[in-house]
């Protein structure tokens, strides 16, 4: 890219549509999944599917294939729809060159699909803020915990364009992202962004950004912690949570056309014990929640592999799991 943000705004449709950038997101798209057919298809005749799709972007007459859909169970039902391998490396592409310009612009404490943050990274902050909040356990700390209803199939694709233009100073950058979002929607027109997309990562972030900016700009909400479609606030004042959930509510339905989900908001303390990403946390230690650890079991029933012993075995040393590992390395 050229020197400068301006720059980089302004000439962000011929950085993500260069012929380099599109070989480079390649060999990053390619790391793990060269066997798959899709991905060999592609590659048998790489040079001139990457050439036709370079000149499509060229000509801005690129437009997006359908999605094959599939369903998945991790742990709840989820309905993945998976795009053809061109796009998916143009998404590629277009991920590598705005991720790093809108990761600056996020608050410390947005964790989901970003680089140097992750799940642990979150669940660490957590036990931070309730030591600051609970001064070091010696005072009541309350959690609110909210998750936002129907995430990813109430994204608003108009609004989603609207932040992306207060942004990106790039008419053709702003018009292939507005394809991209076009060309998937849920239930509702113009609603939704599908799950299988690695723009769809980055594209609730800066959606969500909105209300992240929200909370520690206007509302001044200092201990607030949010990934993805989970966030919890820390207080030792509980008429000050249940107060801020009708703001929290009116900020995403007026401004996000978002809702809190009704049966998964709850304010609790600590000592009973605080579901939040797939753990359940007491104020010195946390468990593995029954569901994630089922889920884990029968993962592993499946499929025995050193590999995913070691990956499992990775994810329990963040919690009190002695059992749990015994019996894993029965």
């Amino acid at each position: 890219m050229r020197g400068g943000v301006t720059a980089r705004l302004i000439h962000m449709y011929e950085s993500i549509t260069s012929l380099e950038n599109l070989l480079t997101a390649w060999e990053e798209f390619l790391r793990g999944k060269r066997k798959r057919r899709d991905i060999a298809e592609f590659s048998e005749n790489f040079s001139e599917n990457i050439h036709n799709l370079y000149l499509e972007l060229i000509n801005k007459d690129y437009r997006h294939s359908s999605y094959a859909a599939f369903n998945i169970s991790d742990p709840k039902p989820r309905n993945i729809h998976k795009a053809a391998v061109r796009d998916r490396l143009l998404h590629h592409a277009i991920y590598r060159v705005l991720y790093p310009y809108f990761d600056k612009r996020f608050i410390n404490d947005s964790y989901s699909c970003r680089l140097n943050k992750g799940t642990h990274k979150a669940m660490d902050r957590f036990q931070s803020y309730f030591r600051k909040v609970s001064q070091n356990n010696t005072r009541t700390c309350w959690v609110l915990k909210c998750d936002i209803k129907k995430f990813f199939a109430n994204i608003d694709h108009q609004i989603l364009l609207e932040i992306l233009g207060k942004h990106l100073h790039d008419e053709g950058a702003v018009n292939l992202l507005s394809i991209i979002i076009g060309s998937f929607h849920s239930a509702e027109p113009d609603k939704g962004l599908p799950l299988g997309n690695l723009t769809s990562q980055l594209l609730v972030n800066i959606y969500m950004n909105e209300f992240d900016q929200h909370m520690k700009h206007t509302l001044k909400v200092k201990y607030y912690i949010r990934y993805a479609d989970d966030f919890v606030i820390f207080s030792e004042d509980k008429g000050y949570l249940e107060a801020l959930i009708e703001k929290i509510s009116q900020f995403l339905g007026n401004h996000l056309k978002l809702s809190l989900h009704p049966d998964k908001v709850s304010i609790k303390t600590l000592a009973s014990g605080v579901d939040f990403l797939g753990w359940v946390h007491f104020p010195d230690h946390r468990v593995l929640r029954t569901v994630t650890k089922r889920r884990m079991l029968k993962n592993l029933s499946k499929n025995p592999r050193a590999e995913s012993l070691s990956s499992y075995l990775g994810m329990l040393k963040h919690g009190n799991t002695n059992k749990i590992k015994r019996n894993l390395a029965v």
